[in-house]
């Protein structure tokens, strides 16, 4: 690009050149013609003039007298009727440039010159538009490089942040370059590059949410399977493929939850719901591993409670919380459900140590984590809970409680009030 925009510079100087220079050297060359012979007329209206004052005075005409009338580089004859010709200077060969005047005294004054001087002039003339030409020509190549460097290096560095784009980097550079129309196109790739970045950015959250919500139902799953291969008790066997089955619907609601957060992440499909029977498939699923650990689940609180949300989001909630319980609390793991104003309330506390600290109020960020696990499962269950309207909290750290609101359902007639149900 560099090379064709000094040639096309350079071609249009040129041209301009070729242009003015050849009407220049024209109209200069006829000028200083017309100079040199208008010099030479005048010479010889001059020298008649002397003469015709020099015959009204009775004076004898000699090329001596009249010698130093003109130039040394002209040539003079002087015709008088009745008297000899005289001829002052020498007289020039070759071409020649000729000025003739007559006088009152019917004498004839011809004066030569040379038109080699014209040559000449014409010459100076050429040489001096020839330097101004070719200063020209050296100034118009380096603005065209000149240009062509501002031009091109910014198209390099464009073609280069495309480059990086295309290989996964999509760090925008933030680089302009005073040219609007660069600035347009930086501008569009810094765009397209912070585009790409959310992009890539949101792939790798659906990766790591995926795999950390599949992990749990798909061992759960695994357990049962299990559970069937070393039985022989048909109704064993049927008791354990039915909660396979009810893993599997689990497994297909998780993998739709997680698309459509990633599409939206503020789109929920909310419906009212019967608290308990989230709460209870909650406990039984996780009982057998909190059994294996040496420790108990627990429930207790207000009954019969229903909750507006998703029931799959929910779920993913609670088994967010009894996991993370599992893995960084000790003894026994209690739910508790309870009504605070229109709010759903379910809190999950163990007897551990509860949160560090330093990361209470960061508990809920990515890659925040007590001990060597992803970081990911709290920040997951947040904006599963945020996206049905609810929130997450910590309530307390030691020992820890966390607890999920929820809407409640609108209730058409008075609210009664039920018993709370023991701890079992």
């Amino acid at each position: 690009m560099r090379r064709r925009l000094i040639q096309s510079t350079l071609a249009v100087v040129l041209v301009v050149i070729a242009v003015f220079g050849v009407s220049l050297v024209i109209v200069e060359t006829r000028t200083i013609t017309s100079s040199a012979q208008e010099s030479v007329d005048s010479e010889a209206l001059r020298l008649v003039s002397i003469v015709d004052s020099r015959l009204l005075g009775g004076e004898h005409i000699t090329s001596g007298v009249l010698s130093k009338q003109i130039g040394a580089d002209r040539y003079a004859r002087i015709e008088m009727p009745g008297r000899p010709t005289v001829e002052i200077g020498t007289h020039p060969t070759g071409s020649v440039i000729r000025g003739t005047a007559t006088g009152e005294e019917n004498e004839t004054v011809t004066v030569e010159a040379r038109h080699s001087s014209v040559t000449r002039e014409v010459g100076r003339t050429l040489l001096i538009i020839g330097a101004v030409a070719l200063l020209a020509v050296i100034a118009a190549v380096l603005l065209a490089v000149r240009q062509a460097n501002r031009l091109a290096s910014p198209l390099t560095d464009l073609a280069e942040t495309a480059e990086r784009l295309g290989s996964g980097d999509p760090r925008p550079r933030h680089k302009r370059y005073a040219v609007p129309e660069l600035d347009r196109v930086a501008d569009v790739l810094d765009s397209s590059a912070e585009r790409i970045a959310r992009m890539l950015t949101a792939e790798r959250r659906l990766a790591a949410d995926a795999s950390h919500q599949l992990r749990t139902p798909l061992t759960a799953l695994s357990m049962r399977l299990e559970e069937i291969t070393v039985t022989d008790d048909l109704e064993t066997v049927r008791e354990e493929a039915t909660i396979a089955l009810t893993q599997v619907e689990r497994l297909t609601d998780v993998v739709e939850r997680l698309l459509t957060n990633a599409r939206d992440p503020r789109t929920g499909s909310a419906v009212a719901f019967d608290l308990d029977e989230v709460v209870k498939q909650q406990i039984e699923e996780w009982r057998p591993a909190y059994r294996s650990a040496g420790r108990a689940i627990v429930c207790s609180g207000r009954p019969e409670m229903r909750a507006v949300a998703t029931p799959g989001a929910v779920a993913q909630v609670l088994a967010a919380l009894i996991e993370n319980s599992l893995m960084h609390g000790g003894g026994t793991v209690a739910l508790r459900t309870r009504v605070t104003g229109n709010q759903a309330v379910i809190e999950v506390t163990d007897e551990g140590p509860g949160v560090p600290a330093d990361l209470g109020a960061r508990i809920f960020e990515r890659s925040i984590s007590g001990r060597n696990s992803t970081g990911i499962g709290l920040a997951v269950a947040r904006d599963l809970a945020e996206a049905d309207g609810g929130r997450l909290e910590l309530l307390q750290q030691h020992p820890p409680v966390f607890a999920l609101f929820l809407s409640r359902e609108a209730r058409t007639r008075k609210d009664v009030k039920p018993p709370e149900r023991p701890v079992r």
